[in-house]
């Protein structure tokens, strides 16, 4: 018969090689070897911020909760926040030692485990297998901008693949832009932010060749075929802005209302409900990133076009800057504009300012606006008092409430009509065929006929009025 000490012994020994191999999976799972593209319904994602003199534990806060959102936006799931403070993030390893340690010991790069297995007992193996089930982070994201040194020294540090604020960014861009423009303009910038970091890819080749020609060779390689990339981007870019002006410049004689705001402040479920058209409506950050025009419902005259733009946010990388003003291209040509802002959102004063600063950059400062307080369903009676009091001339909304749509439906109708002239024409019989042109383009307040033609009088903007009296003057 066997013997009993020798097979709970033998059952001991198996438990540790078990956990063994368990603690040396869960370490090789979060090596940086690993593909980047890494499925999200497994990323963990340990998100930190570094807090420097000039920046308050508030700010903190609310930049770190935004990077949430980001990441989410991405499907990764936050596993973990840290803070650390630092006089700056220049330095090469962007945290002190110890807070490196202790975020090593979240991803499991340091892992005691497998050096005091020999001393658990056997009811310490199976509680180390039941907790080692719960997975650790296997990404770390950082709420600020990282050099290419930056995170390689991280990822050599935390064994994880690590990202920077912009790179986050940079990926939703990637995995939200639909229109030709948008991913080639996205596409350029994620050249723009992948070029420095091409170095350290090459940084061990001449180790493994040991000479320096074969590494240059490979460096320079691929970096000519970067460059020749950014420039066939850049020339079929040049041909698609052509084509869009031309787009433009035929809706230019139409009015248009172009919603503007912060990311996720509602602005594509109010274009829904104003259009009622098919527009993406998703709770998540970068949503829309393509414009999109559409006419306003119930039909006006003259028509109305209603333009959803790409939500503003703070910290924007300085690589997407021109992708991202190049989507409010629409917003330039607009007779009006919307601040749609999330009134529910404790930041939303701050991200108020972020659009307007955005707007002036890109000289828009000066238009015509309509400031909508969004989401104000979500907010108590004394909240909406303390807003109108703060905001006497804005509208509180919900894109959501048909009653409240109607009332932007018509403030729209009201903004536009403000910048319109009154005039008198007389429009002989046989220039009849202007009558439709009047119609669609121009508010008629009153038509006349008599034996010569019609006297009608009308509202429309001044370059619509002055396109028509040199039509009259020159033979129709």
């Amino acid at each position: 018969m066997p013997d009993k000490h020798t097979s709970s012994k033998d059952q001991s020994v198996k438990l540790k090689q078990t956990a063994i191999k368990q603690s040396a999976k869960l370490k090789q799972s979060a090596k940086p070897n690993q593909p980047e593209a890494i499925e999200p319904v497994s990323t963990r994602a340990l998100l930190i911020s570094i807090r420097t003199p000039s920046i308050s534990a508030r700010e903190v806060e609310s930049s770190l909760a935004e990077l949430a959102r980001l990441v989410s936006t991405l499907g990764f799931t936050v596993h973990a926040t840290d803070t650390q403070r630092q006089q700056s993030t220049k330095r090469l390893s962007v945290l002190g030692s110890g807070k490196l340690e202790q975020l090593a010991r979240m991803t499991g790069e340091l892992d005691e485990a497998d050096d005091s297995l020999s001393n658990v007992d056997e009811a310490g193996l199976e509680a180390f297998l039941t907790s080692s089930r719960n997975p650790q982070a296997n990404v770390v994201v950082f709420d600020c901008d990282l050099s290419p040194m930056q995170l390689s020294n991280l990822e050599d540090e935390l064994g994880v693949k690590v990202f920077d604020r912009t790179g986050i960014i940079i990926e939703i861009f990637s995995r939200h832009a639909s229109s030709k423009t948008a991913k080639l303009q996205v596409e350029l910038a994620r050249l723009n932010y992948l070029t420095p970091r091409v170095r350290r890819e090459h940084a061990g080749d001449r180790q493994r060749t040991g000479g320096r020609s074969v590494a240059e060779s490979a460096l320079e390689l691929e970096r000519r075929a970067i460059r020749d990339k950014q420039a066939e981007l850049r020339r079929d870019l040049k041909k698609v802005q052509e084509v869009m002006q031309e787009q433009k410049s035929s809706r230019m004689d139409t009015p248009t209302a172009a919603l503007v705001g912060y990311t996720n402040a509602g602005k594509s479920s109010l274009m829904r409900s104003l259009t009622g058209s098919d527009v993406l409506v998703e709770n998540k950050l970068f949503a829309t990133l393509d414009t999109t025009v559409r006419a306003l419902m119930p039909h006006t005259q003259p028509r109305i076009l209603v333009s959803d733009t790409v939500g503003f946010i703070n910290k924007l990388p300085h690589d997407l800057v021109p992708a991202f003003h190049s989507t409010l291209e629409e917003a330039k040509d607009a007779s009006v504009l919307l601040y749609v802002v999330d009134a529910s959102d404790a930041d939303f004063r701050t991200q108020l300012e972020v659009v307007r600063a955005v707007l002036t950059q890109i000289h828009l400062g000066g238009k015509d606006k309509l400031l909508l307080l969004n989401k104000v369903d979500c907010l108590s009676d004394e909240a909406r008092a303390e807003l109108m009091q703060e905001f006497p001339d804005a509208m509180q909304i919900s894109a959501l409430n048909s009653a409240d749509v109607a009332r932007v439906h018509q403030a729209i109708v009201d903004a536009i009509a403000n910048q319109m002239l009154a005039a008198c024409f007389n429009i002989p019989y046989a220039a009849s065929a202007l009558m439709g042109d009047i119609h669609s383009r121009m508010q008629v307040i009153d038509e006349e006929y008599h034996e010569s033609g019609i006297r009608i009088t009308l509202r429309a903007r001044s370059a619509d009025l002055d396109r028509l009296n040199k039509r009259l003057l020159t033979g129709f």
